[in-house]
């Protein structure tokens, strides 16, 4: 099978309660064959910090079954309780073993730490169907990714593709309340 580039995505909520529209884009998202859910958690932070987590997915059982929780174990948390976190920690400590180099605690990136207390967050583990074409010609010519990021609607005004007022309209559906900062 052929996998696309994968992308973990974290989304705040002021609570931890989902609407049903953002489960539906992904269903659309999944239909178009733009993208893959390969796991989905839902993460409630409590006002003492105190996780609660549930899986929140479009994914078929099967799928479920197959994948298990693929974002408790790249960001060591542990859905299944403490077996779930060993699970995670054998499965890395394998693929160290076959020779595949897993990133260091300094390139870590803790997840739970950026959720603040008080809020929910949609953990989404992508995979980007629609790139598997563009990665493949980018490789077949010699090419490799260097990085890539999500850009700010403020820092697209500088090359003209928005006005001060739409990424400021933008900014503030990307960035949360103060009430919830």
């Amino acid at each position: 099978m052929t996998i696309g580039p994968v992308q973990l995505v974290v989304l705040g909520f002021p609570d931890p309660d989902f609407h049903g529209a953002i489960i539906e884009e992904l269903e659309r998202l999944r239909e178009t064959n733009t993208i893959r859910v390969i796991d989905a958690l839902a993460v409630h932070k409590d006002v003492d910090g105190a996780i609660e987590v549930a899986h929140l997915s479009n994914i078929s059982d099967e799928e479920a079954i197959e994948l298990g929780s693929k974002i408790g174990a790249l960001i060591g948390l542990g859905i299944e309780g403490e077996e779930g976190m060993a699970a995670g920690a054998v499965a890395g400590a394998e693929a160290a073993a076959d020779g595949i180099e897993a990133f260091s605690d300094e390139d870590a990136w803790d997840v739970l730490a950026d959720i603040p207390d008080g809020t929910a967050a949609a953990l989404l583990l992508l995979e980007h169907r629609w790139a598997i074409p563009l990665r493949d010609a980018v490789a077949a010519t010699g090419g490799f990714r260097l990085a890539d990021s999500f850009i700010s609607p403020l820092d697209l005004i500088a090359i003209g593709l928005v006005t001060a007022d739409e990424a400021e309209q933008l900014h503030a559906l990307e960035t949360p309340t103060p009430s919830h900062t």
